[in-house]
């Protein structure tokens, strides 16, 4: 049986003995692509090259690349674990020509490719092209041989490939393999077409037009060819079986399902042994490429799959997270091929228990609130939208997951309810999508790249260079001379560093030797290697060839490597402190702060930030040398360097070690891929302390932090504060903790007395006209008071106090604290029948200002904003009572 891994690894060699060259998956965040969510297929990577706004790395190229298809346009989300081939990750392998060959090569390496290297009978192929391709079409009776009849022409766009309305464009030609006659369905292009029996392996698109504005298609200069082959359909055909969820990947995966869920993967089950599968893989690889779970963008997305399959695990009976323990036979069956599953394989684990944790508490609610709104719905019946709304808002349930529950149920959901509730929330709802967060690259970035090069970057030696103009851009616009005002400068080398990694850009000036004088406020990286220098032309003007000398500012500088440098020293302590699960999930380095966001379940502890600071500044005064080796990035991971989730790194690759191991070993404490700028020493960080420790979202944390001569005024500015106090406490120092312990104790026993002698005013009836003792209303024993200073979370103790005075009767409190109001209403549980504390809440609230209140039959509450009207509250409710209203 040909495997996944072998089925991988025989098309990557064949098409590399071809002349590709084999590129490693792109990570599944585009960062040439500012309209896509994810990478949803294998050309994406490739696409400026494609446009023609990138030069092609090689002439041709072999790929398998990751691929995710979960929102937007490519969503198969709905399907999956109910069909045979639908999936949210895929893996899409493929074969590109960028003007090298064109459709006799790329037929020809197909055919021998299925045929030869895969093993496949000519008898159980067929091909289709599109309809006026008649180019392929011979190509295909010269190379395989095929009969007209196994050469299906096809007119519509299924086999007409576009990039957009306008771009390069170009027929299709699909290979189709036939599963036999005991499976349903016809051939491409014939009714019967939606069945089963032939399966679509391999598309080929010849990209030999561009489309133009006005609807005419013109030749492209040097067509192009992008294929693409869906791993997992292909090796369902290898390995004779009609379902992808039969190959051996996922009978492996399902295999560990049913260890863990202690379940059998049979019946009605089955589904849901596919569904967690599937999105077990999905939810691994966006987490090991950065992405966490959230309440929006790409994090909306991952937590949408993440909690329709824990879902699933909910109903084979996992009442405990159990997803994260599926990784590790993940990362087993896929690792070899990405290792960036083993690096992450931690980080997976953590973000899907925390993850799990979060969704149990949650979920038995949400379905108590599910089966309480369908409880007189019948099949096909549609679940009001605003309940779907409150699912979402209140219980975090996504309108699919609530969806893919109800369909097992025979129903649906009003989905324009849905939405129409979603606008009329108060605050803007967050959509699924809410950009990709990466700025495309401009095109005329990589112009100017075709131009002149890359930038040479000098910085790691010094502050100080000289370099020619080589670009000039002012309003959007190449230009070949400027005079004064703002614009953006590329030369052919420069010191300055362009903001990446989290690392600011450098500022400082640039002197042309002509005498124009160029401030530089920032420096960007662009099309991927240029360095753009952006400020202003303050003195004379400038063209290009002209020779300047760069000086970036060494101060800042010298500051910015200091907090560089202890981001380093942050992240190992914080994994030696908190645990391997720490991963990094963003940075800011500016000369005055740093700013570090990791992946941790919970806020640390003063004991974690304390020892977290004394390691960093452990090794800050072991004043260590910082080695920097350049090596390939494998050859790096392989030596123990950490690299960053989802981080694309070129062909060599900086390793910066920093520090001793702080325990009994030879290790550095420190050791990363960095391109950034660092310190000669760990001394030269000087002091680091931690400014500030607080949540981001679920599941990541962010620390502040200074090191130097701000951490030095962090700490001055604390010592003080410290001073002052014990100046006003009228103690020395070390006694102002005890001192101000003692006065805290102090305010808490006057609290409690005061809060005493509220409620036992307004039990006494004080602050209000009402008589001391219960009265007698519409036959029903009634205490109603005015709590002068008393808040909504003190009514309930005195409407408890009430109702047990009373044996049988309706308490009612109206507190008045800072002009407002607020009302608790009670009655006793013989009355309950006769009388809902939820309707006499409402007609008090009426009054006060307030609308609706909630609670239960025995216990309500209310409030509104007009406190002096809390005594024509109490007489609304007597009025009910008394059914005079």
């Amino acid at each position: 049986m040909t495997s996944v891994n072998h089925l991988r690894e025989t098309f990557l060699s064949y098409f590399e003995r071809q002349g590709h060259t084999r590129k490693a998956s792109a990570p599944l965040v585009p960062d040439n692509d500012p309209t896509l969510l994810f990478v949803n297929a294998g050309m994406v990577p490739f696409k400026n090259i494609f446009t023609g706004a990138e030069t092609p790395f090689a002439p041709r190229a072999a790929t398998s690349q990751k691929c995710v298809r979960a929102g937007g346009k490519h969503n198969d989300l709905d399907n999956v674990g109910y069909t045979a081939r639908h999936h949210t990750f895929f893996e899409m392998l493929g074969n590109f020509s960028f003007g090298d060959y064109f459709k006799d090569d790329a037929i020809a390496f197909a055919w021998e490719l299925v045929t030869r290297e895969f093993g496949l009978s000519k008898d159980r192929l067929l091909v289709t092209v599109y309809a006026e391709d008649e180019e392929a079409a011979d190509i295909w009776k010269k190379v395989a041989g095929l009969p007209d009849d196994r050469i299906i022409r096809i007119a519509t766009s299924d086999n007409f490939w576009s990039m957009g309305d306008t771009g390069p464009c170009g027929p299709c030609s699909e290979i189709f393999f036939d599963h036999g006659d005991k499976i349903p369905g016809g051939p491409p292009g014939s009714p019967d077409e939606d069945g089963d029996r032939f399966i679509e392996i391999w598309n080929l698109v010849f990209m030999q037009y561009e489309q133009q504005a006005n609807g005419e298609r013109i030749n492209l200069p040097k067509p192009s060819i992008d294929t693409g082959m869906g791993l997992e359909r292909m090796a369902a055909v290898l390995q004779g079986v009609h379902n992808n969820y039969e190959i051996d990947l996922f009978q492996k995966l399902i295999a560990a399902e049913e260890d863990v869920y202690k379940a059998k993967a049979a019946g009605d089950q089955l589904a849901s042994f596919r569904v967690i599968a599937d999105h077990l893989r999905t939810s691994a690889f966006l987490i090991a490429d950065g992405v966490t779970p959230s309440n929006e963008g790409r994090g909306y997305v991952l937590r949408r799959i993440m909690r329709r399959a824990m879902r699933h695990g909910h109903l084979l009976g996992a009442r405990e997270p159990a997803m994260f323990r599926l990784v590790g036979a993940l990362a087993s069956e896929m690792g070899e091929a990405y290792p960036e599953l083993v690096r992450a394989q931690p980080a997976i684990e953590a973000a899907l228990e925390q993850e799990e944790a979060r969704f149990q508490r949650t979920l038995g609610r949400g379905l108590a609130l599910l089966d309480e709104a369908t409880e007189g719905l019948a099949e096909k019946d549609e679940l009001p939208g605003e309940t779907a709304f409150r699912l979402y808002d209140t219980f975090g349930f996504p309108l699919d997951l609530t969806q893919d529950i109800l369909r097992g149920r025979g129903m649906s959901v009003d989905t324009k309810g849905f939405d129409d509730a979603m606008a009329l929330q108060k605050q803007a709802a967050r959509s699924a999508w809410a950009g990709s967060g990466d700025a495309g690259s401009d095109a005329i970035w990589f112009r100017v790249r075709d131009k002149v090069g890359p930038t040479e970057f000098l910085g790691y030696q010094g502050v100080d260079a000289v370099g020619t103009l080589k670009a000039i851009v002012a309003d959007g616009a190449m230009a070949d001379a400027f005079e004064g005002g703002d614009c953006e400068l590329v030369f052919d080398q420069t010191p300055f560093y362009a903001e990446s990694g989290g690392q600011a850009g450098d500022h400082g000036e640039v002197h042309f030797d002509n005498g124009a004088r160029f401030i530089v406020r920032d420096v960007q990286k662009r099309a991927g290697d240029v360095h753009v220098h952006i400020g202003e032309l303050t003195d004379g003007a400038v063209k290009t060839g002209d020779a300047a000398r760069l000086v970036a500012s060494f101060e800042r500088r010298q500051r910015i490597r200091a907090n560089h440098s202890a981001t380093h020293l942050l992240h190992a302590a914080l994994r030696s402190v908190l645990g391997a699960h720490v991963t990094q999930k963003g940075s800011l380095v500016e000369e005055d702060r740093l700013r570090f966001d990791f992946s941790h379940g919970g806020p640390l502890t003063p004991a974690e930030i304390e020892a977290i600071e004394e390691q960093v500044n452990a090794v800050i005064r072991q004043n260590d040398e910082a080695k920097i080796r350049v090596m390939a990035p494998d050859k790096a991971i392989e030596a123990g360097a950490l690299a960053l989730f989802g981080e694309k790194y070129g062909d060599e690759v900086r390793v910066l070690s920093m520090g001793q191991s702080l325990e009994a070993d030879e290790r550095p404490y420190s050791v990363e891929l960095c391109g950034g700028t660092h310190v000669s020493r760990t001394g030269d960080i000087a002091a680091f302390v931690i400014t500030s420790e607080g949540g981001v979202s679920a599941g990541v944390r962010r620390i502040e932090a200074a090191t130097g001569a701000e951490a030095l005024s962090f700490l001055k500015g604390r010592a003080q504060v410290a001073l002052d106090l014990a100046d006003q406490l009228k103690v020395p120092l070390k006694d102002v903790g005890r001192k101000v312990a003692s006065l805290s104790e102090e305010r808490r026993n006057l609290e409690r007395e005061l809060a005493d002698a509220k409620r036992k005013l307004a039990m006494g009836g004080g602050g209000s006209s009402a008589p001391a003792g219960p009265e007698e209303i519409g036959g029903f024993k009634l205490i109603a008071r005015v709590a002068d200073g008393v808040g909504g979370r003190d009514l309930r103790g005195l409407v408890d106090e009430a109702k047990s005075k009373l044996g049988s009767g309706i308490a009612v409190f109206v507190g008045v604290n800072e002009g407002k109001a607020a009302v608790a209403v009670g009655v006793t549980d013989d009355l309950t029948g006769k009388v809902s504390a939820v309707d006499l809440v409402r007609v008090a609230a009426a009054e006060v200002g307030g609308k609706g209140g909630g609670g239960r039959p025995d216990m309500a509450q209310a409030g509104g904003p007009d406190g002096d009207k809390a005594d024509a509250a109490l007489d609304a409710v007597r009025k009910a009572l008394a059914g005079e209203s």
